[in-house]
């Protein structure tokens, strides 16, 4: 299967939303977080959620998934209301959802091969260890980590933990994949070959990609489409270009800090 990437917004146009939410809102107490977010993520695509710290852009994943109750506004996944649905209901949907943790959140106690297998067994019930197996190693060589099943987690660098925890997510085959700040804590050259794998992930097996990301020059050149989160609200959303077209004032800054160096 060829990795080779489509150019950034191409085929967007035809593509339904595959993820929507409507003035969406969440509060913890007095602190409003999201004030007011609409947005649609389209199938298949590679998604980018940028901004400033501390604009909420983590509590938008973690409301989209279920993991929060938001205090208003609605979630779809396609056509289904996950907004609308009971715990039992919600809980079957989210299997169709893979979270790919800041970092990688790996079971200290456990091996590699323990750590992808356990899903597998917990969520999906599989039980035939011939499978397990099949399943662990065809990933791992996949994401160019064959032969590592019995190191422990302590025993990988930084950029392997990357892999092996998107690894993980991705044993269960979503729909979906949501990455949180992905590129954090590496160096230039590590964060580059991370970008590029989520871009296997997206063009190789079809999965739609939501990241937040501080990488702005990574976010921009591999995503379809990029949100601007600031203060609750969106105050920018579209494709690469569109993007460094706007004309707000923040994100006039955030690129000139972004990309100034890179103009010299």
């Amino acid at each position: 299967m060829s990795g080779a990437a489509e150019s950034p917004g191409a085929g967007q146009a035809g593509r339904q939303p595959i993820i929507r939410t409507k003035n969406l809102k969440k509060s913890f107490g007095r602190l409003e977080v999201l004030k007011d977010i609409t947005l649609e993520v389209p199938e298949k695509s590679l998604f980018a959620v940028i901004g400033q710290s501390g604009t909420g852009k983590s509590v938008l994943f973690k409301t989209i998934i279920g993991m929060l109750k938001p205090d208003g506004g609605k979630v779809w996944f396609k056509n289904t209301e996950l907004t609308a649905l009971g715990k039992r209901d919600l809980s079957k949907i989210r299997k169709s959802f893979g979270y790919s943790f800041q970092n990688a959140a790996l079971f200290d106690s456990m091996n590699v091969g323990e750590n992808l297998a356990f899903p597998l067994r917990e969520v999906l019930g599989i039980s035939s260890k011939g499978e397990i197996k099949k399943r662990v190693s065809e990933l791992l060589e996949w994401i160019e980590l064959p032969g590592i099943e019995l190191k422990r987690p302590d025993e990988l660098s930084g950029g392997m933990r990357k892999r092996v925890g998107v690894a993980r997510a991705l044993i269960m085959r979503p729909e979906v994949l949501f990455f949180d700040e992905p590129t954090t804590g590496l160096d230039p050259v590590l964060a580059e070959t991370i970008n590029d794998l989520v871009v296997r992930v997206n063009k190789e097996l079809y999965i739609t990609c939501v990241m937040i990301t501080h990488d702005i020059p990574g976010a921009f050149r591999i995503a379809d489409k990029i949100c601007f989160l600031d203060q609750g609200y969106i105050i920018a959303d579209g494709s690469p270009a569109e993007i460094s077209g706007s004309q707000h004032a923040l994100v006039k800054e955030f690129m000139r800090i972004s990309f100034g160096g890179l103009e010299k």
